[in-house]
């Protein structure tokens, strides 16, 4: 079966530095896999160059089999691959239902006319079952700046979904989120259908080893191991340089 995502001999240099080191990944179908790696380990830059926002200086990024390198991240986009971000993108002032509207605007390529669009049946209907999968049927109608933070994180994934993602990147869904909000992250990511293929780049490692069937390890740019979750607490390399020897097992 052909790999939702691959990068083969990815590399990334900024003059002298080698920020990601030929680095071959391979996201399966319908994956739940997670990337993981202590600070400075290249893991955003790694994912900036599979969504595109940085250019590779060698390698290739192929997406379903199609070799995506050279496309911008908006054609990248438009072909599945949909990341959301480490922190906060959302508009403050607008609802989820303004935001949710916008992107499923974008989506059925509208042209920005979301408030004429977002009276239309199929447009409404698709707003609330985005809403209520993600736990946000009851706060549509409220600015997004007076949302506690964990409902600005799942609209954030939400608003990715909506994009019909056939590639998820989800970068720290949990990065700030207060203890007692993390559970609904975890369930809202647990919940994303199988025909999704999903990385997650998280720090939190009782998310990652909660979430994820497979696990890659970043260190210094290129990628340290790979396996099941049980390896990877196991290996004693990734205990040393990130899990402090910690058993998440």
């Amino acid at each position: 079966m052909t790999a939702a995502l691959e990068t083969r001999g990815l590399a990334k240099r900024f003059g002298g530095l080698v920020a990601t080191r030929d680095v071959s990944f391979t996201l399966e179908q319908g994956a739940r896999h997670a990337l993981i790696g202590p600070n400075g380990a290249g893991k955003t830059t790694f994912v900036n160059l599979l969504t595109g926002v940085l250019p590779a200086s060698a390698g290739r990024v192929l997406l379903a089999g199609e070799d995506v390198t050279s496309l911008s991240a908006e054609a990248r986009v438009r072909r599945g691959l949909v990341r959301t971000f480490q922190i906060n993108q959302l508009f403050g002032d607008l609802t989820p239902l303004e935001t949710l509207a916008l992107a499923i605007d974008e989506q059925l390529g509208l042209g920005g006319r979301w408030s004429h669009a977002v009276g239309g049946d199929a447009v409404v209907a698709e707003i609330t079952a985005v809403a209520e999968r993600f736990g946000l049927a009851d706060v549509l109608d409220s600015r997004t700046d007076t949302l506690p933070y964990g409902k600005q994180r799942l609209l954030e994934i939400a608003v990715a979904f909506a994009c019909k993602p056939k590639v998820l990147l989800l970068d720290e869904p949990a990065a700030g989120v207060p203890e007692a909000e993390r559970r609904d992250i975890l369930d809202a990511i647990a919940a994303l259908p199988v025909e999704v293929s999903v990385l997650l780049i998280e720090h939190d490692m009782d998310l990652v080893f909660s979430f994820a069937r497979r696990i890659s390890v970043l260190v210094d740019g290129a990628l340290l191991v790979e396996g099941e979750p049980e390896v990877i607490a196991a290996d004693p390399r990734v205990r040393a340089v990130y899990l402090g020897g910690n058993d998440h097992g």
